[in-house]
């Protein structure tokens, strides 16, 4: 058996090696580079292929697997949002991903990352750089006063309620699947426009489909109240990036955390030292003393990075020993 890794960073391989020596009948190969049209190829003469990447699975790649005879695709991730799903039935390709590898890795960035704007810890970084060590004015704000409306209630939405619960803000939660626990604590609202009404900080746990696509745009910022805090730590896409800087500039929203934006693949994981990026929104938003951008970390901790190499592994070698795996995706 054959199993070729896509896109593998340094801090991966220790996982991939352990991974291999408790699986020595399998055959692995590593490949820096990511599964593109220019090295689909590498594949050839492979059963399976495990991958991770924010760049798109062209049709292309796709039918190329097919071609070589691979049909199982398996991600170290959890999104398949770069996976066209007419592509993948055409082609027969089975895809895995990793559904819950570290929930609480990108909980407690996101709250973590709010906590560093209500004490605008960026004002006070900056002032530290030009030697103004003087508190005023940024006069900071409390968790334990807001109201957290959390979009999305699986399995890192949750963590982050408790978090948020610990440190004593009133949480309030908007699914159109609801958690029984939650239910009986009585989190949920009725209507995302209810969430908007009541919060004064959003954070996003959803997934990116059509339907979710700038869910908060210039109609739903219109709905929310003056200085709300917006965090997104899950796919770039749900904002209307456009309409988010609208909303800065009138302090609709008194500031946001994003850790994905629309248009991330041009600028995150790359060394953009002395280049030019025609990102606009981006350069835009991150000259902001009320605008922290990180570059898709929120998962990237140990934790996080053992479980996905693992059980994305796990899931290609039992695609290619029985044909099913419990972590498959469906695209119907």
């Amino acid at each position: 058996m054959k199993i070729i890794a896509y896109g593998i960073r340094k801090d991966e391989k220790p996982y991939v090696a352990k991974w291999q020596a408790e699986h020595p009948e399998v055959e692995v190969k590593i490949v820096e580079d990511l599964l593109l049209d220019e090295t689909v190829n590498l594949a050839q003469g492979f059963d399976g292929v495990v991958a991770f990447q924010q760049a798109p699975y062209t049709d292309n790649v796709l039918a190329t697997l097919a071609g070589y005879g691979i049909h199982y695709l398996s991600l170290r991730n959890v999104g398949v949002d770069n996976l066209n799903p007419v592509a993948v039935k055409a082609n027969k390709i089975k895809v895995t991903n990793v559904p819950v590898y570290s929930p609480a890795a990108i909980a407690e960035f996101s709250v973590t990352q709010l906590l560093n704007l209500l004490r605008r810890t960026k004002e006070y970084f900056h002032k530290f750089e030009r030697h103004d060590y003087r508190w005023a004015p940024e006069i900071s704000h409390e968790l334990n006063q807001q109201v957290v409306g959390v979009i999305g209630t699986g399995h890192i939405g949750r963590v982050a309620i408790n978090i948020y619960k610990g440190f004593g803000a009133k949480v309030i939660a908007y699914d159109k699947f609801h958690n029984p626990e939650l239910e009986a604590e009585g989190l949920y609202v009725d209507s995302l426009d209810e969430l908007y009404a009541q919060a004064t900080v959003i954070t996003l746990h959803i997934p990116l489909f059509p339907e979710t696509e700038h869910m908060l745009d210039q109609a739903a910022f219109a709905k929310m109240n003056d200085g709300v805090y917006i965090i997104n730590a899950s796919r770039g896409p749900l904002i209307d990036e456009t309409a988010l800087i609208e909303a800065l500039d009138s302090g609709k929203v008194a500031g946001a955390a994003l850790d994905v934006l629309e248009d991330e693949t041009k600028v995150f994981n790359h060394d953009m030292a002395g280049k030019n990026m025609d990102y606009p929104e981006f350069w835009n938003l991150d000259s902001r003393e009320n605008v922290l951008i990180s570059p898709h970390t929120a998962f990237y901790t140990d934790v996080a990075v053992m479980n996905m190499v693992k059980q994305s592994f796990d899931a290609n070698l039992e695609l290619i020993q029985t044909g099913n795996s419990e972590k498959e995706v469906s695209f119907d």
